[in-house]
């Protein structure tokens, strides 16, 4: 049993939080938010570039999480249960702001994957989140779903109602494009 810090002295089990969250106790609700709110908004700004977005879209989340609260059958890590919803949400954000899932001819896309050889492993993560950033979204997407959240492309492809050969292809356009522009700033500011 996972136990958890909600609180400078509040130590719970995820089972005793949740209990208190499906009675719709609100200081446990504050707790949780104060809790996990730090990283969901990390997990969020992944996705959405726009920080008031981000976190317009985590506060969207976490009602939610506690209005759906139900729904958690306790098997599994809570935590992850509560980033699934964080990505859902962004990516029907994401649907409804932008029709990122525009028909595009898979040719379009070069089977060629370039490897990552050579590339620093310390970059700053402020440095990776901005070339992140400017992917664009389709590809932003599905990088993040494979890379970060650890999806398979066949999960990815029914998340996103597209092929599972349209998810590779289109990690592997974000990685080009990723591996391009790490080597430009290499030649350009000599990092």
């Amino acid at each position: 049993m996972k136990i958890i810090s909600l609180h400078k002295n509040v130590n719970l089990s995820n089972k005793k939080a949740v209990k208190r969250l499906q009675a719709k106790d609100r200081e446990m609700q504050n707790k949780v938010f104060a809790f996990y709110s730090p990283k969901m908004l990390g997990v969020c700004r992944q996705y959405i570039k726009d920080l008031q977005q981000a976190e317009e879209i985590m506060l969207n989340g976490f009602l939610k999480v506690f209005t759906k609260i139900n729904s958690y059958n306790g098997s599994g890590n809570f935590e992850g249960w509560i980033r699934r919803i964080m990505v859902n949400e962004c990516i029907s954000f994401l649907r409804v702001k932008k029709n990122i899932f525009l028909v595009e001819e898979e040719s379009t896309f070069t089977e060629k994957c370039i490897e990552q050889e050579g590339v620093e492993k310390t970059l700053n993560i402020d440095y990776l989140q901005n070339i992140i950033d400017n992917l664009k979204t389709d590809l932003k997407i599905v990088f993040n779903l494979y890379v970060i959240e650890e999806y398979k492309h066949k999960e990815i492809a029914e998340m996103l109602n597209i092929s599972i050969n349209a998810s590779k292809l289109r990690y592997r356009k974000a990685k080009q494009q990723l591996q391009k522009q790490i080597e430009l700033n290499k030649l350009h500011y000599g990092k």
